[in-house]
């Protein structure tokens, strides 16, 4: 049995009033996001790809990552796309403890050059305790309300364009994953999501203050 959701219900965005799981949805606008890069096996297609479309988005970055391929990632913030840290491990907030959560953060920050104040706890999980400190320190937690389940083996490239096309609308924030264990389903799945937004007449932009 998969231990996720495709749509974030409303109550469990009710119950985190302070986290962001969508933004206003008059502009016609959506936010397409990248968690677990960069990667030079991933994220150039997908800046390609999104370039072609004239699309920006947010890319959630592994501080692991960004200082292995800190060239990939600063082409991230030149091609006009926001950044978000996404802790240095890519650690489990709900297995760690607060020292070690808030070190693998800064030091994931440390490694960004501490140029994004924008947060996303890898696997959705985040102690309250965690949040509530972060949210001190003046980080905005970026959550969503689409997953595409792309890093999912057992859904097919087909359902993983569905389970975005069936939910996204005006003001998602939607999640892909610029990683190796998504890599089918993201470059059978992200063209066409383009394309069906392109479509919708909506604006791809990176998430905003």
């Amino acid at each position: 049995m998969k231990s996720y959701l495709v749509s974030t219900p409303k109550l469990i965005q009710r119950i985190f009033p302070k986290r962001v799981w969508h933004l206003p949805n008059t502009k016609n606008e959506v936010y397409l996001s990248f968690d677990d890069g960069p990667i030079p096996e991933i994220t150039p297609w997908v800046l390609d790809t999104l370039r072609s479309y004239n699309a920006k988005a947010t890319f959630f970055c592994i501080g692991d990552n960004v200082r292995k391929y800190h060239a990939l990632f600063n082409r991230i913030s030149s091609e006009g796309h926001a950044v978000g840290n996404h802790t240095f491990h890519h650690l489990n907030g709900w297995k760690t403890s607060t020292r070690n959560y808030l070190s693998d953060v800064s030091d994931a920050s440390e490694a960004m050059e501490n140029i994004t104040q924008f947060f996303r706890p890898p696997y959705g999980k985040l102690k309250s305790k965690h949040s509530k400190i972060l949210q001190k320190q003046g980080y905005k937690i970026i959550m969503w309300d689409v997953l595409s389940a792309d890093f999912d083996a057992s859904v097919s490239p087909e359902q993983c364009l569905q389970n975005v096309l069936k939910h996204i609308q005006a003001g998602s924030i939607v999640v892909f994953h610029d990683s190796l264990k998504a890599e089918k389903n993201l470059r059978y799945s992200l063209p066409k999501v383009l394309q069906y937004i392109s479509a919708k007449g909506w604006k791809c932009r990176p998430i905003y203050n």
